[in-house]
């Protein structure tokens, strides 16, 4: 499904905010770097230095943050020790979960003494499942468990957790999942959902939480441990990044943290098992990327071929060298096995899915008896990113168990919250568990059939027009061939870590072309008859550049590509590494690519053009009326179209993508506002703060009552408002709050809607008014 493209607009940026950010751009002008933060909303300067050198300007936020929750773990752990108490680390089988467990396993074992107190188990990925399981607890029961800590798991296992007591064992839980709607009855619960979204604390991934918690220990019992508790930041970093969380806040600071600590394992190694698995991935591990396409595949694979995970573990915390090399190699072997597996299921799904009409089909489910539940969560990526479907791979392969299971794993896009969509089916699953883009679940065969059917129901309620699913992806600067390298490189490495909530930059080439094309096979090392995977290098080159600039194609063949045609095309600058010469090169990842001539087609006859999101501006020569505000209905858009008519005009719809949805942002404008004309007692227009706010009149009226409801006086004089008065209310009711919110998500929905529909329906619509 071809993607469609976003050009981010380019703003002004003030000279203050400039000047601040070419400090860290010693060697550039700093002005690319300046338009992306700007552009993703880092816009205020006193937000620059925590967010560019958080080394010297963040202040990472104390474990102490999680409140009476740490403070009872903290005093069950001292109570465990004083008394001798048997305590088992329950782990979880994906990197995030292994790279927990690692954590808590040297962390707490600074504590407590490892394989006499302290142990750890982690659920068989193939025969069990995510979270608590009670086979397992009751075999720690009879092993002599008196505490149970998890990481990455946990929060929602209430059946376990009450039967774990009623066998005489305490649970504290370090998670990072979706809440149950009432808090469980453990010890304690250390989980950032209980925070703010906006909390530093609130994106942690499970390994961070874990890591937090043995930082609350370091602080209480500061005589006890001999390992600095930097030496846990590696392990951190890979768990972090492994599980795609948005990097803001302190999981920014602790994964660029733990990037430095990574990079110490390159020569003499504290981890030499970590050390191994970056040798066999040939990375150095000084960027994100060789988290997420090296060590996180490699640690994954184990449990994902294999089911156990336990030797993971052991393969990142043991020292010795010629142990960790065996098990490093079984890594190997594991994410090879792991790529071969992955891809039959891929080619699998792929034939299934040719014979659905997918125009009518707003989510993919299904299942096989032969699929391998280990790399469904993988493909199920994998599909729903090239199909832009939600996706739901389950496994039906023979049981012994009566009844039988489905078992599989589902993901997500972008704009579809996929905990929400399965919870609103919980009652037809067996047991489900994860967060909005990536859940894993279980269910009765007898419950299949219903369940695929609700579920395409409620997306059909959700999305009544499936254009509205079509891919997105936004170009975030327009450079040229001239402007890439080394300097670029630099500046624009001031943002990282990339990943989620902080995407790599996205660079716009117009009108360039590409020479020297080649297409090169690369073979599996294990199977030499396979080929592992594809790709195309090239010389990109344009007006500025003839010479050109290298780059690559992943998953392409040169035949894709013509030396004779012009294209725009979307790159991601990168660095490699000779092979001949082992020094630093530099080069762009091609992300997608447009035929020049596919901007330009209009239609003989047709009397609307498309120029939405559009890097060109309409033919000066070409008489048209140029529609460059967004419409909110299709009378809006009618009226437009027939003006155009009236004056013999083509109507050029040229109105930009719509800008990020932040309705809380909005709402604290607002605040903003009211609590300025307080003070100065100013009156203003209600249609000057609809400007301000970028909405319309109707939803800052809903805005003014959600300010009275939270104890603003809000004095009106036809159009013109003050505010007088501002008493706080003992009980804060959200209704009006609510409606305002609610309207600025609606007002968005249109325009998102209006930005995306295709242009063959709204000419048919304005056809048929």
């Amino acid at each position: 499904m071809q993607q469609q493209w976003q050009i981010a607009p380019t703003f002004e940026i003030p000279p203050e905010f400039l000047e601040i950010v070419q400090k860290f751009c010693p060697q550039s002008s700093g002005k690319f770097a300046a338009q992306l933060l700007w552009q993703r909303g880092l816009q205020n300067p006193a937000d620059l230095p925590p967010f560019l050198d958080p080394d010297r300007h963040y202040t990472p936020s104390s474990p102490l943050e999680f409140g009476q929750e740490m403070k009872w773990a903290i005093q069950r752990l001292q109570q465990a020790r004083e008394r001798g108490e048997r305590v088992t680390i329950w782990g979880d089988f994906d990197a995030d979960g292994v790279t927990s467990t690692s954590v808590l396993w040297e962390g707490l074992g600074q504590f407590l003494t490892q394989h006499l107190q302290l142990n750890y188990y982690i659920p068989n990925r193939l025969t069990e499942s995510h979270g608590l399981n009670l086979p397992g607890i009751e075999k720690l029961a009879q092993g002599g468990t008196q505490l149970i800590v998890t990481c990455d798991t946990g929060s929602t296992n209430l059946t376990e957790i009450i039967q774990a007591q009623d066998w005489g064992i305490d649970i504290i839980v370090t998670d990072h999942h979706t809440l149950p709607p009432e808090r469980p009855p453990v010890t304690a619960i250390i989980n950032p959902r209980y925070f703010h979204e906006e909390h530093p604390l609130y994106h942690l991934s499970g390994v961070a939480v874990a890591y937090k918690l043995v930082e609350a220990l370091y602080a209480a019992f500061p005589d006890i441990p001999r390992k600095p508790l930097v030496e846990l930041l590696d392990l951190v970093a890979i768990g972090l990044i492994a599980d795609l969380v948005a990097l803001k806040g302190d999981c920014r600071y602790l994964a660029k943290q733990g990037i430095k600590q990574l990079k110490t394992q390159q020569g003499s190694p504290t981890r030499p098992g970590v050390a191994e698995l970056l040798k066999l991935c040939q990375r150095n591990g000084d960027r994100v990327t060789d988290i997420s396409f090296g060590l996180g595949p490699r640690i994954n694979a184990v449990s994902r071929i294999y089911g156990k995970a336990e030797y993971v573990v052991e393969l990142l915390t043991n020292s010795d060298q010629e142990r960790c090399q065996k098990l490093a190699q079984d890594a190997e072997l594991a994410n090879a096995r792991r790529k071969e597996l992955q891809n039959a299921v891929v080619e699998a799904v792929k034939k299934r899915l040719a014979q659905v009409d997918l125009s009518t089909t707003p989510i993919i489910i299904l299942d096989d008896p032969q699929w391998s539940v280990g790399v469904l969560g993988l493909v199920a990526g994998q599909i729903a990113q090239e199909y832009h479907r939600p996706t739901i791979l389950l496994s039906t392969e023979e049981q012994e168990e009566q009844p039988a299971f489905a078992k599989g794993s589902a993901r997500s896009i972008e704009g579809i919250d996929l905990y929400e969509l399965l919870a609103s089916q919980q009652h037809l699953m067996h047991r489900f568990g994860g967060h909005p883009y990536a859940a894993g679940l279980s269910i009765r065969l007898e419950n299949l059939p219903l369940f695929k059917e609700a579920l395409e129901q409620e997306m059909r309620h959700r999305f009544p027009d499936l254009n509205l699913l079509k891919p997105k992806i936004q170009a975030d600067l327009v450079v040229t061939v001239a402007e890439l390298g080394q300097s670029l490189f630099r500046e624009l490495s001031v943002l990282e870590p990339c990943g989620m909530g902080n995407p790599v930059p996205k660079l716009l080439i117009k009108n360039c072309w590409f020479r020297r094309l080649f297409n090169k096979n690369i073979e599996d090392p294990i199977n030499r008859e396979k080929i592992k995977y594809i790709k195309t290098t090239f010389q990109l080159c344009d007006s500025s550049e003839m010479k050109g600039f290298p780059g690559i194609w992943w998953g392409h063949y040169s035949t894709e590509l013509s030396e004779q045609k012009r294209y725009d095309a979307l790159v991601e600058l990168d660095f490699n590494w000779s092979e001949k010469s082992g020094e630093k090169g530099y080069q762009v990842r091609l992300v997608d690519v447009r035929e020049v001539s596919v901007y330009a087609e209009v239609m003989e006859g047709e009397w609307i053009v498309d120029y939405r999101g559009d890097v060109f501006t309409p033919n000066p020569s070409e008489s048209c009326t140029v529609l460059t505000t967004c419409p909110s209905s299709w009378d809006d858009l009618l009226l437009s179209h027939r003006g155009a008519l009236s004056a013999s005009r083509k109507l050029a719809l040229a109105y930009p993508s719509p800008p990020p949805l932040n309705s809380a942002q909005i709402w604290q404008q607002l605040q903003g506002i009211a609590k300025y004309l307080f003070r100065t007692k100013k009156q203003v227009l209600v249609a000057q703060i609809g400007e301000k706010l970028a909405i319309n009149s109707q939803i800052v009226r809903l805005g003014l009552a959600a300010l009275e409801e939270i104890g603003f006086s809000v004095v009106r004089d036809g159009e013109m408002i003050t505010i007088d008065d501002y008493w706080p209310p003992l009980t804060l009711e959200k209704i009006a709050l609510n409606l305002f919110l609610e309207a600025i998500e609606e007002a968005y929905f249109k325009q998102d809607y209006f930005y995306q529909v295709p242009l063959t329906t709204i000419q048919h619509q304005l056809a048929s008014l």
